[in-house]
């Protein structure tokens, strides 16, 4: 089984730099978005830290248990942007979210820490594969109000758990077996905070209407067409998008 992949970050409309970045491999089957903490200083240096040090952790250890060496490419990200933090004052607090994509043999496996998400599109449909680590979806949890409630929260963008915030972070980390035609979506919540899932639904599906037949072309412009939406919508942060299609 052969992947196809292609992946973008804009600055969107409103910021005046990107704390977004993204990381492909496609050589290696390693994907990573990171979207750095924007209300902290260096939010741009601790996602480019994490797509470095993800990729760099498990291609060092690529033998190794995937499972395992997904929980620890984040865990090391963790400490190395810590430590540089540490280091320089102007830095302190800085943190970023990270969802790695690392397929291997029959599998995907993913790990999250943050409120950038993963998807799934199987059948022209979108199944969320992460839950956030945000304050609003802890509200979710308790059933302290549902999804449309959570949209308008003002506090939807303060996160719970990040990378390089803390001495310890906990990983969410999947297990997902991979059939053809499966097409897997990671993106900052530029993306997902702009667009809705329907929304993100109708254009993947305009653009790859078969997952089978899908080329590079149509990829881009998907890509581009996700991105553009979110722009359209207000583009109110930097958008990062990653879409990976098994053949």
């Amino acid at each position: 089984m052969g992947l196809l992949s292609s992946g973008l970050t804009d600055i969107g409309m409103k910021r005046k730099t990107n704390q977004d970045s993204i990381y492909l491999n496609p050589e290696k089957n390693i994907f990573v978005v990171a979207d750095g903490m924007g209300g902290h200083n260096g939010g741009d240096i601790a996602s480019a830290m994490a797509v470095k040090c993800v990729p760099e952790y498990i291609l060092k250890n690529y033998g190794a248990d995937p499972i395992e060496i997904t929980k620890r490419s984040i865990q090391y990200a963790n400490n190395s942007i810590k430590a540089r933090g540490e280091i320089d004052e102007k830095l302190v607090g800085m943190g970023t979210t990270v969802v790695s994509f690392y397929f291997k043999g029959p599998n995907l496996y993913l790990g999250n820490v943050g409120d950038s998400r993963a998807y799934l599109i199987n059948r022209q449909k979108l199944f969320q594969l992460t839950k956030d680590h945000s304050l609003v979806q802890e509200k979710l949890n308790l059933g302290i109000y549902d999804r449309d409630e959570a949209a308008a929260d003002p506090q939807k963008n303060v996160l719970v758990r990040t990378v390089g915030f803390e001495e310890d972070v906990e990983v969410d980390s999947f297990t997902y077996k991979v059939s053809r035609n499966d097409i897997f979506l990671t993106c900052s919540d530029g993306l997902h905070g702009k667009v809705s899932d329907p929304d993100i639904l109708f254009i993947i599906n305009k653009h790859i209407p078969e997952a089978s037949k899908c080329t590079q072309k149509a990829l881009d412009a998907c890509v581009k067409a996700l991105v553009d939406q979110a722009n359209a919508n207000g583009g109110n942060d930097n958008i990062s998008v990653i879409l990976v299609v098994a053949k």
